[in-house]
């Protein structure tokens, strides 16, 4: 079977892993890179093996497939112009930055028959694979990813960046239609939201308390799950997990530990992977496009739900400072 010729388009902090995971993959040919970044590209072009391309137009005679792992405001126009080119995409997460842009995406994907996948790569991770027999009806949902600030990813707020990962996440565990968001946010450190909490409510009755910050301290990337039957805690950063179950025993309720085997591997590594499998054997994607699109649709709503509170509470401070 031939190698499939695959190229990666930004290869800034994040892009450049992918393109080493491609350069180290059987059956993966990385055909090149392109960057506006000109030192850059050569950089990780040599580290690889690889070539520079000018532009994706001459990248995309040369390849079959693409991770695109640009600043979230130009997701739409490349991934547009690489699924027009006909290329099958892999697009880094937020898919876009609006519903209209994502939906166009989709269309385009769907008419030249071409694979979209969404970077959600939590879906990938050791400890959620290990732990997926065991998730059933969730009840309550808790989760934290939290970090220090850094320049990287503030072209968009705390939401976007980080905590769209865990809606995502959320909202393939809960089958159910989202019926309220409550939620707040501050600027820290940035012009946008650095920190903020969500309480996502499920038309099933399920709640997700989910908090997302990049102004804390240490790094925290953590999800609990509650269900009537088991508790489920994920430490996504360690690749760990623990299921408590409950389970009858001499006509008794009584809480058991459930030993896991979990397979550690670089969560980007499997979803590259899996993204390959997908291309070579033109199956649907673990994250579709559709899926990065109703992701993006809960964190909008987030992102609304902190403007109205941040509202409230300018209008309240106005409110007290007059009287």
């Amino acid at each position: 079977m031939s190698e499939l010729a695959v190229g990666v388009i930004g290869v800034g902090y994040l892009g450049q892993h992918h393109a080493r995971l491609y350069g180290q993959m059987a059956g993966v040919r990385l055909v090149g890179v392109v960057d506006p970044e000109a030192d850059r590209a050569t950089t990780v072009a040599r580290s690889t093996g690889c070539a520079v391309f000018p532009d994706i137009a001459r990248l995309a005679k040369e390849v079959k497939a693409v991770s695109i792992v640009v600043p979230t405001p130009l997701h739409h126009e490349v991934a547009l112009q690489c699924l027009e080119l006909g290329l099958d995409v892999l697009l880094e997460k937020p898919m876009t930055t609006t519903l209209e842009q994502a939906d166009e995406l989709i269309r385009a994907a769907e008419r030249r028959q071409a694979i979209l996948q969404i970077g959600h790569l939590e879906r990938f991770n050791g400890a959620v694979l290990a732990v997926v027999p065991f998730l059933t009806t969730p009840r309550f949902i808790e989760s934290h990813r939290l970090g220090p600030f850094m320049e990287r990813g503030t072209d968009v707020d705390v939401v976007l960046d980080l905590m769209i990962h865990d809606i995502d996440m959320v909202l393939s565990l809960v089958k159910s239609p989202v019926e309220e968001i409550r939620a707040v946010g501050v600027p820290v450190l940035s012009s946008q939201v650095d920190i903020a909490n969500a309480r996502i409510e499920f038309a099933n009755g399920c709640a997700a308390n989910v908090t997302a910050s990049r102004v804390s301290k240490d790094k925290m990337r953590k999800i609990r799950v509650f269900q009537s039957d088991a508790y489920i805690s994920i430490d996504y950063q360690k690749q760990d997990a623990v299921v408590y179950r409950r389970v009858m025993k001499d006509q008794q309720p009584t809480i058991v530990f459930e030993p896991l085997r979990i397979e550690k591997d670089e969560p980007l590594k499997a979803e590259l992977e899996s993204f390959v499998r997908v291309v070579t054997n033109r199956a649907a994607p673990v994250v579709t496009g559709r899926d990065g699109r109703e992701a993006l649709r809960v964190a909008l709503e987030v992102v609304k739900a902190i403007e109205r509170s941040m509202r409230r509470m300018t209008g309240e401070t106005i409110g007290r400072g007059s009287s």
